[in-house]
C-alpha cells in the first residue's frame, strides 16, 4: 500500500498563517497533480471554515473527536473540497475534548498515527498536510509523530521570531523519543513585505540563524488571501489569476516543498549505498 508524504504545520504563536499556509500549499501541490489530503487538528475549526464551511454539530455523528478516541480510520469522514484533488478531514466542535481525553492514555501519543494506519483511503494520498493548533499539545505531539516532516511558517515580526528557539527546543525534547524519524523542511517567512524594515530585518536574522532551513519563498502581506475563507476559497479560486499574488507565491513554496522532500527522502538511499 502506498503511503503519503504526512507534513504537520507548526507553531506554537496564533496569527502566522498556519491554516493560509496549510490550505493553499495543499491547493498548490493539488494543481501541480498532487492528490492531497489537509487535516483540521484545531479545535477552532478554521481550515474546515476556510474550505467547506461549518456544520451544526450533531451528537449523533461521528467525528474526528470520535474517531480518535476510537483510534479508529478517519475514511466515513473525508470530505472533498472545491479544488480538484484536494480533500479536507473536517474538525467538529467536539474536538474541544481531545486534550483532556487523551491525557491518561497509555501511548497517548501515536493515537493520531494508529488513526492514519487504519484509514484504508490514505493510500490515494501523495501528501497529507496537519493544521495543528497554536500551541505544542497533546494533540500537536500526536500530529507530529504521525509525520514525516514539519514546516513551520513565521510572520515577519519580531515577537514571533522569539519564540521560534523555543519551538524548536520543545519540538527536540519530545522528537528524540516518541519520532527519531521526524525531519523539519524548515521555516517559512509569512506576512512579508520587502518596503518594510522590519520584515527586511526579521529575514536577515531568519537568514543567518538559519541558512538553507529558510525556504526561499516569500509568502507576501495579501489581502485576498485574507478574504478567499470568508467565501470557502483558496487563493488560486480567489485569485483566479496565474500571475496574482498569493497564487505565485504558493506555487513557489509547494515546488520548494517537493524539491526538499525528494532530497530528504533521496538522501538516505544515496548514504546506505556508499556505506553498503
Amino acid at each position: 500500500m502506498n503511503k503519503p508524504i504526512i507534513i504537520s504545520v507548526v507553531n506554537h504563536k496564533g496569527g502566522v498563517l498556519k491554516t493560509t499556509t496549510t490550505a493553499n500549499l495543499g491547493a498548490a501541490l493539488a494543481a501541480l497533480g498532487k492528490r492531497v489530503l489537509v487535516c483540521d487538528l484545531d479545535p477552532q475549526q478554521n481550515l474546515t471554515a476556510s474550505l467547506i464551511g461549518l456544520t451544526p454539530y450533531d451528537s449523533n455523528t461521528r467525528t474526528l473527536f470520535d474517531a480518535l478516541m476510537d483510534e479508529a480510520g478517519f475514511d466515513d469522514l473525508l470530505r472533498p473540497t472545491s479544488t480538484k484533488g484536494l480533500d479536507l478531514l473536517p474538525c467538529a466542535e467536539n474536538f474541544f475534548a481531545a486534550e483532556l481525553n487523551l491525557a491518561p492514555r497509555e501511548a497517548r501519543e501515536f493515537a493520531l498515527r494508529t488513526c492514519f494506519e487504519h484509514t484504508k483511503r490514505l493510500s490515494q494520498y501523495d501528501f497529507v498536510l496537519i493544521d495543528n493548533s497554536p500551541s505544542v499539545s497533546l494533540v500537536t505531539v500526536n500530529a507530529l509523530v504521525a509525520s514525516d516532516f514539519y514546516i513551520v511558517p513565521v510572520s515577519a515580526e519580531y515577537l514571533p521570531l522569539t519564540g521560534l528557539i523555543m519551538l524548536g527546543n520543545c519540538i527536540a525534547r519530545f522528537q528524540r523519543k516518541l519520532c527519531p524519524s521526524l525531519k523539519s523542511l524548515g521555516v517559512v517567512l509569512t506576512m512579508y513585505h520587502r518596503s518594510e524594515n522590519i520584515c527586511r530585518d526579521v529575514e536577515r536574522k531568519l537568514q543567518s540563524e538559519l541558512g538553507e532551513m529558510l525556504f526561499s519563498t516569500r509568502i507576501r502581506v495579501n489581502t485576498k488571501a485574507k478574504t478567499a475563507p470568508s467565501v470557502q476559497k483558496t487563493i488560486f479560486q480567489f485569485e483566479n489569476d496565474r500571475e496574482g499574488r498569493g497564487t505565485e507565491d504558493y506555487t513557489e513554496l509547494a515546488n520548494e516543498v517537493l524539491a526538499r522532500v525528494e532530497a530528504a527522502t533521496v538522501q538516505p538511499s544515496v548514504m546506505e549505498a556508499a556505506n553498503g
